[in-house]
């Protein structure tokens, strides 16, 4: 598919951080774009910089989800391109100080990490099937997940978060699968160390550690540059059932 005015994208977790690089990104090439976060002042101040439209969305809950889309829909018509950044880490281990892994939270962090991606993958794929195509090849749509490096390479404190993103690749393949008679395409994105808002919080000499674990390029990947990789996966027919590690060469220590 060609990124220009004539595709209508959603964007979940857009309201910061690898998001919020990609509606910008999307918007840069005229792509009629809807944000979908819970976080509601920061998707609107996203929404109103980059021309977008934001929509307060729970990935979790299916019924927001098909709410959003139905709303997105009405506004910038089907979409033929969605991206899934949404997600959480919050750090804990199987058992700390002799106590076993709260189940709540790992059961919410699955809930918006693994569950919320296929809640909006599943939902737009069904409006996607009945589109016109938009290639000779029959193209109708493309959906994008993130996974992380974390899926490889889970560092102690990251069972649930680790769990959720290897659950991302392992659904990709079969949801390329499933899709590929309805000529949609599914791949995911795995990135490293990147300088999103919640890492560069941390300080400096945090972040300088961090980076110097990254064999080459050994700086913090920009948002930008996991854009720009949405934007390749979308252009480019031929990528399709597959994870790429967006990682300057890192393999995660155990801690």
């Amino acid at each position: 598919m060609k990124l220009d005015e004539n595709i209508a994208a959603i964007v979940s977790g857009g309201a910061s951080g690898l998001g919020a690089a990609v509606v910008r990104y999307l918007r840069d090439r005229e792509v009629k774009t809807a944000l979908f976060d819970k976080d509601e002042d920061a998707g609107r101040q996203i929404a109103s910089e980059s021309g977008s439209t934001f929509f307060k969305v729970d990935v979790s809950d299916s019924q927001s989800v098909r709410t959003a889309l139905s709303a997105a829909r009405n506004k910038n018509g089907q979409e033929q391109l969605v991206v899934n950044c949404a997600g959480i880490a919050p750090a804990m281990k199987t058992v700390s100080r002799g106590t076993a892994h709260d189940p709540e939270v790992f059961s919410q962090v699955v809930a918006v990490n693994l569950v919320g991606s296929f809640h909006l993958a599943s939902i737009s794929a069904e409006g996607m099937i009945n589109a016109p195509a938009l290639t000779k090849d029959g193209e109708r749509g493309v959906i994008i997940n993130t996974a992380s490096v974390a899926a490889y390479d889970g560092q102690i404190g990251q069972i649930a978060y680790a769990a959720s993103k290897a659950a991302i690749t392992g659904m990709t393949l079969p949801m390329a699968r499933d899709l590929a008679d309805k000529g949609i395409r599914v791949m995911s994105i795995a990135p490293g160390i990147f300088g999103t808002p919640m890492m560069t919080t941390f300080p400096q000499e945090v972040q300088n550690a961090l980076a110097a674990q990254i064999p080459f390029p050994t700086r913090l990947g920009q948002p930008e540059e996991f854009a720009r990789l949405v934007g390749h996966i979308a252009e480019n027919e031929m990528l399709n059932g597959d994870t790429i590690r967006l990682d300057g060469a890192i393999r995660m220590p155990p801690r």
